[in-house]
Formats: structure tokens, C-alpha cells, sequence
């Protein structure tokens, strides 16, 4: 099974996945003015992010099972490495 998402739903359950945010933190960062923009409402609609009230010191957004899963099924970028040229390709520059 293939779990696709909007991209910037994906960034900010990647975001909340590296450490518990701060309510604030997250309405803070993610916020919007412009309606077409959901990021923050699609992620709880979709279950991938939630609310949790940790007594005195607030509320924080943590990720549930479910974004915990979207975000092991999207493949990891492995970072960019030259290729090695071998030694019978490279070439002597024109004198």
C-alpha cells in the first residue's frame, strides 16, 4: 500500500517527528493567512499529528502511529555522491 500526502503536510509531520513541539511553537511556525493552505488542519484531520496536554507545562504536538507510518513508507533521499572516474577513463588535459 502507497501512502501519499500533500508535500508540506509531509515537511511538518517530518518537523514534529524530530522533537515534541511546543502548541505554540507549531501554530507559530506553520501558520497562515491564506485559506488555501491547511497544513496544520490537514495533518490532525489525516491523524498524523495530535495534541496532547502535558499538565503544567502545556500542551504539545506530538506524531501518532499513523504519521509515524507515512513517514517510514516515503523512500529516504540518500544524498548525492560524485561518481568515481576510473582509471582507464580519465583522460590527460590538452596541452
Amino acid at each position: 500500500m502507497t501512502t501519499t500526502c500533500d508535500p508540506l503536510v509531509f515537511d511538518l509531520v517530518q518537523w514534529v517527528a524530530r522533537e515534541p513541539r511546543t502548541y505554540a511553537e507549531v501554530i507559530d511556525a506553520w501558520k497562515t493567512s491564506c485559506p488555501r493552505l491547511t497544513v496544520w488542519e490537514d495533518a490532525i484531520d489525516q491523524g498524523l499529528i495530535t495534541r496532547k496536554n502535558i499538565g503544567a507545562r502545556g500542551t504539545i504536538v506530538v506524531v501518532t502511529a499513523a504519521g509515524r507510518a507515512l513517514l517510514a513508507a516515503q523512500p529516504v533521499e540518500s544524498a548525492i555522491k560524485p561518481r568515481a572516474i576510473s582509471a582507464s577513463r580519465k583522460r590527460e588535459p590538452a596541452l
